[in-house]
Order: structure tokens, then C-alpha cells, then sequence
């Protein structure tokens, strides 16, 4: 059952410099954005992490309200319901 968080919960998230642990993600990567590329609707962010470069796919307003930018620290957070796989 996921748990739900509360606004103060999510700001002292924000503000931790620890791992985050009270969201229902296990794999976390802590690094630093690399490269931002910005859409009209859609922006694309590069992770630099010790295990190599994790990209996401956010809305564009989303990183401007989140102040995220090139040099930023950050932990990438995902979760997999599915992986597909191709053969080389």
C-alpha cells in the first residue's frame, strides 16, 4: 500500500540531504544533472551517476518550479512495473 505524504512531509524531503526514504521507490541514485534539454511541454534531464547516466522525462513546468538546473545535486527515483528487452 503506498503511502501518502504531506506537504511539510514533502518539503522536508526537498530540503534533506540524506536518501529519501519515505517514498515508495527502492532504487535511488544520487547525482548531479548534466545536461537539461528543454521542450515547449516536455524537458528531458540527464543524471550523472556513479553507475552512469540516468535520463528523465518531465514536464517543463514541473522543472521550472522545482528551481532544477545543470550542476544541481539530486536523486534520481524510479521504479519499474516493466522491463522490455530486444535481442542484439
Amino acid at each position: 500500500m503506498n503511502k501518502r505524504i504531506t506537504s511539510e512531509e514533502a518539503i522536508e524531503l526537498k530540503n534533506s540531504a540524506t536518501t529519501i526514504t519515505a517514498l515508495n521507490a527502492r532504487n535511488q541514485l544520487k547525482g548531479r544533472i548534466s545536461a537539461i534539454i528543454f521542450g515547449d511541454v516536455v524537458s528531458e534531464v540527464d543524471v550523472e551517476t556513479p553507475s552512469g547516466t540516468v535520463t528523465a522525462v518531465v514536464t517543463t513546468r514541473s522543472l521550472n518550479e522545482t528551481g532544477l538546473h545543470v550542476g544541481a545535486k539530486t536523486i534520481a527515483l524510479f521504479k519499474a512495473t516493466g522491463v522490455s528487452i530486444a535481442k542484439l
